[in-house]
């Protein structure tokens, strides 16, 4: 499985950590840990100083303990664990299901699951608690959808409109019409 994952697996940019003003990137590829830094100072001695480049094998950098101390510092000691796991051939291919794909696998799922994926990663709770997924979800279960009910969710949220009940819902949908002015009178939310 780890064959299908080639060239670019991890890529982070950052700014040092203050007083510095230095620019770094790391790159992980599918063989290789590059990092690249750019000196940025105003001071004399340093307007010369040209980018640098620093490119270790996978091995060659769980190796280099300094290196790894300069990029915990700089990006994180997350970071600097989930590249060491890279290096490791440890991927994490859940995280490299495309959204839309884990929002089609989710849409088969209970409601309790879906709760209780959404704790299991941040990716996970981004992708069970986004609009669209709930859009998704309310569209499934509602018969009708309103323009008036579509103009509410925009404001509170589809996760929100799923779980109202209908009598709620009315009521918020109503006070929405008085806030803006609306005059239609008849809601159609479906039995």
């Amino acid at each position: 499985m780890a064959s299908l994952l080639k060239g670019t697996l991890f890529e982070i940019r950052a700014q040092a950590p203050a007083p510095s003003k230095d620019y770094h990137q790391l790159l992980v590829t599918d063989s290789e840990v590059i990092w690249r830094w750019w000196k940025i100072s105003f001071r004399s001695e340093f307007r010369n100083v040209h980018p640098g480049e620093q490119v270790n094998s996978h091995q060659d950098f769980l190796d280099n303990y300094t290196l790894q101390v300069h990029i915990g510092v700089i990006f994180g000691n997350e970071v600097l664990k989930y590249i060491c796991n890279l290096c490791q051939h440890h991927f994490d291919y859940l995280d490299r299901i495309p959204n839309g794909l884990l929002m089609y696998i989710i849409l088969f799922l209970d409601l309790e699951d879906i709760a209780r994926l959404s704790q299991t990663s941040r990716k996970f709770e981004k992708v069970c608690n986004s609009d669209e997924l709930w859009e998704r979800l309310v569209s499934r279960y509602c018969d009708t959808i309103t323009p008036e009910m579509q103009a509410l969710a925009s404001e509170v949220g589809w996760k929100e409109i799923f779980f109202t009940n209908k009598l709620q819902l009315q009521k918020k949908i109503r006070r929405r019409r008085q806030k803006f002015g609306d005059t239609e009178e008849n809601l159609t939310l479906g039995p």
